[in-house]
């Protein structure tokens, strides 16, 4: 009994085990495809997206397509439109051509049928003629005979009266004829010798006072800038404070400046100012602008006022080349050679008789522009070397040549043409002139330098006996530097302090001034300063 009871509770819990097992599954089969349709419908909606988006770049491209298909018709079109439009612009012109030589045709046909009615009027005319000169012919050729018979009397006639002359003047009638002729050949060569001189009267007097128009008008439409350099810039500063660091201690640093530059430096009461003085310009540029650097930098002692000096002057030749183009480009001279360039730019810091020789050059230039044109030369040719007449005055380097004929060689180095060589060359008759220019070149050079104004005599003789003065200085052997300062009343000689010894330095400055008391004429006396500097220069690693 209680084995049947076990089997029966193990069939019961067994069935209701069965049971839950089956609603187990049910549950987990409804959630399974619970999360089976929500899977789907995500997926679904994924998939709807993704046709969305790409219905829409589909949309997009056929768009873009249709655009660009629509924008190739439309330029086709537009083509094709302009096409046909030339076309019938063209076949407009053909018609109208074809109507005026339809027009002209008709007209020479009108005219060819009023020929022809000419023709057969003026063949009529002929026919009667014709028969009008053949009844002339008969009645000439009676008057001929007649006048034939005549002619042979008359000749008979003169014959004898030629023989009766003879007899009369005893002299043949080809002696007279001869005589005759002479007479009249040496009356004719009388008048024709005073023509010739009065017509050459005329043609000189009609060519100097064509020559003056020529000069008088070139100067009239020449405008120049009456531009005299001086010896002295003026540097102005902010406040008077600068001039003490300026000066530096114990003046270290105006010496190392003026040492540098080889200009002298005034520092005076003159009120947010200093005194730059120096015959030359370019020295007198290089100072300003390395003591316009060294105040901005505020950095002011001797190394660094070396260091800007040298950078300066490297600054000041890209200067003289940008100078130089742009004259060459603002006078419209094409293909000059760069070192040629650079002695034109060299000419702004050069004055000739107290004139700036740039501006002259250029004043040239244009005035031989004017008058090339006026008297029919080549115009370019005539600029080119009214540009270039003085480039021998700028020449770095000592020479003995003239200033022309160094100029010269240098355009000839430089492979400038034959005309404007032999123009530099003989602008002051040092060689033969061969060529239209060289008289133009020589003229303008003149009208430039004789305004008024243009050039002061004392400017040139007073820079270079300056310039004399260096040269005599630096002819002596350890002298390094040198340099002309208070108008040339002051002479300042750097020597070699490794070759040259403080008891040599006293006796330089004693052979130099005698050298110069010697040598050369000048106002007042020169005082010699010989100035002989011991560095020491290490490295610390």
């Amino acid at each position: 009994m209680e084995n049947l009871t076990i089997i029966i509770v193990a069939i019961i819990s067994l069935l209701v085990g069965v049971g839950i097992g089956r609603f187990l599954l049910k549950q987990i089969s409804k959630q399974k495809e619970k999360e089976a349709e929500e899977r789907a419908a995500i997926l679904l909606r994924e998939a709807e997206l993704k046709g969305e988006s790409i219905r829409k770049d589909k949309e997009i491209e056929a768009k873009e397509h249709f655009l660009q298909l629509k924008t190739e018709f439309d330029s086709e079109l537009g083509r094709k439109k302009n096409l046909i439009i030339t076309n019938e612009n063209k076949l407009k012109q053909h018609e109208t051509k074809l109507r005026e030589n339809e027009a002209r045709l008709k007209e020479n046909e009108s005219k060819l049928k009023q020929k022809e009615a000419s023709l057969i009027k003026i063949q009529e005319q002929l026919k009667a003629k014709q028969t009008e000169i053949e009844k002339a012919k008969s009645t000439v050729m009676t008057q001929m005979e007649l006048a034939d018979k005549k002619v042979l009397e008359a000749e008979q006639l003169r014959d004898s009266q030629v023989a009766q002359l003879e007899q009369i003047a005893n002299l043949k009638a080809e002696d007279a004829r001869e005589q005759l002729i002479e007479a009249l050949k040496s009356e004719a060569q009388v008048k024709a010798n005073a023509q010739i001189k009065q017509l050459l009267d005329e043609a000189k007097l009609t060519a100097t006072k064509e020559a003056k128009r020529i000069v008088i008008n070139t100067i009239q439409r020449t405008a120049t800038e009456h531009a005299i350099e001086n010896c002295v810039s003026v540097f102005n500063l902010e406040s008077d404070d600068i001039k003490g660091k300026i000066i530096g201690r114990e003046g270290r640093n105006i010496r190392a400046l003026e040492a540098a530059t080889g200009v002298e430096i005034i520092v005076d009461d003159t009120p947010e100012a200093i005194i730059i003085s120096g015959f030359d310009p370019v020295r007198r540029e290089v100072a300003r602008l390395a003591l316009h650097k060294l105040v901005v930098d505020g950095r002011i002692h001797p190394a660094r006022i070396e260091e800007v000096v040298a950078k300066t002057m490297k600054s000041i030749d890209e200067e003289i080349i940008d100078i130089g183009e742009k004259t060459v480009m603002e006078l419209a001279i094409n293909n000059v050679h760069p070192e040629l360039i650079k002695l034109v730019g060299r000419m702004r810091f050069r004055s000739s008789y107290g004139q700036n020789l740039l501006q002259h050059s250029k004043e040239v230039a244009k005035l031989c522009s004017i008058m090339a044109a006026e008297v029919g030369i080549n115009v370019k040719l005539a600029k080119r070397a009214g540009l270039l007449h003085d480039i021998g005055k700028v020449w770095h380097e000592e020479h003995e040549l003239p200033h022309a004929l160094l100029g010269m060689e240098l355009a000839q180095k430089h492979k400038e043409h034959p005309e404007v060589c032999n123009a530099i060359g003989a602008h002051h008759d040092e060689i033969e002139m061969t060529s239209m220019i060289s008289p133009i070149i020589q003229a303008c050079d003149a009208i430039s330098g004789s305004r008024p104004g243009a050039r002061r005599e004392m400017m040139e003789s007073y820079m270079k006996r300056l310039k004399d003065m260096e040269g005599l200085a630096l002819s002596f052997k350890g002298v390094n530097k040198c340099y002309a300062m208070q108008a040339g009343r002051e002479l300042r000689v750097v020597v070699d302090a490794e070759n040259v010894t403080d008891k040599r330095a006293g006796q330089l400055s004693f052979e130099i001034a005698q050298k110069i008391e010697k040598d050369m004429q000048y106002p007042g006396q020169i005082k010699v300063t010989v100035i002989r500097e011991m560095r020491a220069v290490n490295y610390a690693k």
